[in-house]
């Protein structure tokens, strides 16, 4: 693990592998999750990329400071992790509030940006703490088919929620509650190649959010991976990482293409 320090002193660790001259991935995750939510997939990915997978703050090795937190912060600490690892542009992996994170950085930060890929209970934490999401938070992750037959593989990303502070875990969830609305009115503004990619069994990000999302981003297209849930990059992994990858050699053979047209 690497880490680096941003602007309001919080340090943000980050995981770093793949070819080195493969083009940029930063991969981000969602609620609650670090870098290890990526599990899945660094051998693909890093076969044909440059991968850096940030841990939010409040998750992982990075600092957990007292909330409130911010997404557009989050962002910030973003782009700090891409400076500490000499990238200029990188394609943009988000799953859940990472996607809306990748979302603000198209918005806010479109020169630091290839493409975007989008993957689309605070009571419970208060109540119960974090281990409350082990049965109740795995139900709007995953899908039934994954609870029955990779049983394991659930419980070690359920250790992973478990990990978080219970106020960070709650500080990331105001942050997605404060962002939502504002952030829906400049998506029109992205000019970044974006996929969208949802499952078709997701409960707590429905098709109608991610048709939505695919209507405000002209520039983008939408996918959905039948019989997938929430965590689709852990349910359908290999399903997952094709569509992509794929969207990102699309993207980077496009660019070489018009650069040579231009020489």
């Amino acid at each position: 693990m690497s880490a680096t320090v941003t602007d309001d002193g919080t340090e943000i660790a980050y995981s770093a592998w793949g070819r080195r001259d493969g083009s940029p991935v930063l991969l981000i995750q969602g609620l609650g999750v670090d870098h290890r939510g990526w599990a899945l997939q660094r051998g693909a990915f890093g076969r044909r990329h440059r991968c850096i997978a940030p841990d939010n703050r409040g998750t992982g090795h990075s600092d957990a400071p007292p909330g409130p937190y911010d997404l557009a912060r989050m962002a910030k600490d973003a782009v700090a992790v891409m400076d500490a690892a000499g990238v200029e542009r990188a394609h943009v992996v988000g799953a859940s509030m990472g996607g809306v994170i990748a979302q603000i950085l198209g918005v806010l930060h479109p020169d630091r940006v290839r493409s975007l890929t989008l993957a689309e209970w605070s009571n419970v934490v208060n109540e119960r703490g974090m281990s409350g999401l082990m049965d109740d938070g795995m139900r709007w992750l995953i899908g039934p088919r994954l609870q029955r037959r990779f049983g394991v593989f659930v419980n070690v990303l359920a250790r992973v929620l478990v990990q978080t502070k219970p106020h960070a875990f709650i500080a990331q969830i105001d942050a997605i509650l404060d962002a939502s609305d504002e952030l829906r009115f400049e998506l029109p503004k992205v000019k970044a190649p974006t996929l969208v990619i949802t499952g078709s069994q997701d409960t707590l990000t429905p098709l109608g959010d991610a048709e939505e999302l695919a209507e405000l981003i002209t520039t983008s297209r939408l996918y959905v991976l039948r019989g997938a849930a929430h965590g689709l990059m852990a349910e359908a992994p290999n399903a997952f990482n094709d569509v992509v990858l794929r969207f990102l050699d699309e993207i980077d053979d496009a660019a070489a293409l018009a650069e040579q047209e231009s020489a």
